[in-house]
This record gives structure tokens, sequence and C-alpha cells, in this order.
């Protein structure tokens, strides 16, 4: 095949996850992109149910059609305290892997300027004037690109900003019993063994005989998954589930790093999701941050697109700007990385002395500074002056 013959696209995504498949949603909701040939390639058919977001929100959202479960109250817990959370205005939600796929592609297949390819990208070259992807089967050009591949090699090959994992193994459970409150989420529950690491469960009650209940860490090393399994068990006995069946299992690894992706980003690709640092690095949580960030961008190329001064052309160089969020990440991260066991009092100096509707304002980046040192103040002050030294001399 000679480079006439190269399919060529405007736009080419590669990975079609959360972070490509809310931007292109959003690029058909923007009705500015119609004239732009979009391609979205992933090795993954996406067709299966292989995950769960779950994220706050005060109104309704592009995605409320897809949410299956929304809570307006939470549980925390930890080995000395219980405390049930209002959460209004906020709904926690939750939202099933396979109901967004099918949301966004039956949106997204009505457009023919869009085209999705199940295959695997094995090479990205970028070259002056386009930008080179090769796939197993195929080979395309384009002007830009979008990449969400992680590269896990990028933020655990150096030593200047610690990395660790929120790592989990989930049952989605069907019990004889009726022990679950399907009003009432369980976001974190401490009074599980800690085991020198910041160890919780996380419970999402459908009914009071249906949950996904999961064993999270957020630690540096991920464990045999029998460990995990055996810790659902133990907990399931615990809230008096003698019988169960098992539905489904999903497991997952997220990143927690403030390693600076984005620094990677060039003229013509642009390093989106987890591989652009679209996680919240100081809690693993996905979906609200890549909401926010896929609009910037979709603002970010139209008016790119739009401006004569730039005569259409974008530089992904110019995209990301960092926050002082970012630096409270770090500290945190900075902590738990050298004391992972300080995870749990950290959280539960923070909800139980906290407002969650401030707490949740605050993950969301959304506070003020006043309200930032309002939050910042519940938590024990050693370990986050120590970390500021730290970072400060780093």
């Amino acid at each position: 095949m000679n480079s006439s013959q190269i399919p060529h696209f405007d736009y080419i995504f590669t990975g079609a996850g959360l972070a490509s498949l809310m931007t292109v949603y959003k690029m058909v909701l923007s009705g500015k992109f119609s004239d732009k040939s979009i391609l979205l390639l992933d090795q993954d058919a996406k067709r299966t149910n292989d995950r769960t977001w779950c994220f706050w929100e005060k109104e309704e959202s592009d995605w409320n059609s897809a949410i299956s479960k929304k809570w307006d109250l939470a549980f925390f817990a930890n080995g000395n305290f219980r405390q049930d959370l209002e959460l209004k205005p906020y709904s926690y939600n939750k939202i099933n892997g396979l109901d967004f796929y099918n949301f966004v592609f039956e949106a997204i297949s009505k457009q023919s300027n869009i085209t999705f390819l199940n295959e695997k990208v094995t090479d990205i070259n970028e070259l002056e004037t386009h930008v080179f992807v090769g796939t197993e089967e195929n080979r395309y050009t384009c002007e830009y690109l979008f990449n969400s591949i992680y590269t896990q090699a990028f933020a655990e090959g150096q030593i200047k900003y610690p990395v660790l994992q929120q790592h989990f193994v989930g049952w989605f459970a069907k019990t004889q019993e009726e022990v679950f409150n399907p009003a009432e989420v369980t976001f974190m529950d401490f009074s599980v063994e800690q085991k020198g690491n910041t160890r919780f469960m996380y419970v999402l009650p459908i009914s009071k005989t249906e949950a996904l209940v999961e064993y999270t860490l957020f630690s540096e090393k991920l464990l045999p998954k029998e460990e995990y399994e055996k810790e659902i068990q133990i907990y399931l006995e615990k809230l008096g589930v003698s019988q169960y069946q098992i539905l489904e299992k999903e497991e997952g690894s997220i990143p927690m790093t403030c390693y600076p992706f984005w620094e990677r980003n060039t003229k013509r690709v642009l390093n989106i999701g987890t591989a652009g640092g679209w996680t919240k690095a100081s809690t693993g949580y996905t979906f609200k941050n890549s909401d926010k960030k896929s609009s910037e961008l979709v603002g970010f190329i139209a008016d790119a697109s739009a401006s004569p001064e730039a005569s259409g052309s974008l530089n992904m160089k110019s995209f990301h700007k960092k926050n002082r969020f970012w630096f409270y990440d770090l500290l945190l991260l900075d902590i738990l990385y050298r004391h992972n066991e300080l995870g749990s009092s950290i959280f539960s100096s923070l909800f139980r002395k906290g407002n969650p509707k401030l707490i949740f304002k605050f993950l969301d980046e959304e506070t003020s500074f006043y309200e930032d040192v309002q939050v910042i103040l519940k938590c024990s002050k050693g370990p986050f002056i120590k970390a500021l030294f730290r970072v400060m001399f780093k």
C-alpha cells in the first residue's frame, strides 16, 4: 500500500475508552465537527460489562440516561466509628460499562463521519505534516491524534513522582439474607484489617440482597487475586451472609500519580484519559475528571478550528494547565507512598470532622482557596507539613 492509498482522517483516537468516547460524543453534541473525519481504534469491541464507573453530581449531566442507580446517602466507617453521610445536593451515581458503551455508540453510529474499527494499535509515528498510525491489520494517517493507550513504563520508570495503584477485585453478589441498604452506598469501610496498607471495602447496593462488593487498596503493590476474594468472603460473613451467588466479577488497577503525562504531548499528539493524567491522582476517580477534561478538549479543538489567526491548526502542547489541586494530590500521594498505613486515619479525619458536600466540592476541584483550607485543616497536620517540606525541596 503506497502513501496515497492509506486512509486519512482529520482526527484519530487510539483507544476507545472513557476519555475517547466522552470526547467524540461531545464533538457530536457540539455540531461543530460534522465536516471532520474521525476514526476510533481499539482492540476491544466494547460489548461486555467490563467495569463500573461512579461519580457524584448536583445536576443532571449528559450521561443521566446511562445511570443505573443513584444514592443520596453514603456510609463511612473505620475500626472506631461509623457514620452516615447526607450527600444532598449531590447524588452518588453508578454507570455500568456496557450501558455507557451502548449509549455512546448508539449516538456516534448515526454519524457518517465517524468510524470505529476493532483493531489493535501497534505504532504511532508523528511526522511534520501528519501522524502515522499502524495496527495489526492496517495503516492510517491523520492531522491530529488523541491517544488514551496507557504506557505503564512512563510513570513507573521514574522516581521523582510517587506512583501508587488503586487496585481492587469486586463481586456482584446476590445473597439469601437481606443485608444491604439499597438507599446507602458504602463509600469507604476501613474496619477491615489494614495490614500496613490503606485498605477498605466499597459497596454499591442495588437491593437488599444484591450489591457490588469490592475490596480496594491504595498501595504500591498488587495482591494475589485470592487474597482480595478471601477478604470479600470474610466481609460478607461479617454482614451476616451465609449463602450467596457471585453473578459477575470485576477487577482493576488504576494508577494514582502526579507524574506530568501532559509533558509528552506534542504538536500533533495529545495524551488523554489515564494516559494524559486525567485520573484524579489522590482518589483514582476517573469519570468526573474525564467529563470535565473532555468538555475542555472539545472547546479547545473547536476554538482552534474556528480561529482565522491559527488557520485551523492545533498545538497540543498548550492544552493542559497545572493547578493547585495537583499540588494537594502530590502531598497526599507522598504521604501514602512513604507511610501507606496512614490512609485510614487521613480519610477518617476528613469525613468524621468534615462536611461531605464540601469534601466532594474539593475533590471536584471547585472550591475557593478559603474552602481548600477548611478541608485540609481537618486532616492530621504533621504528615502534611513533612510532605510539604519534602516536596518543596525535592
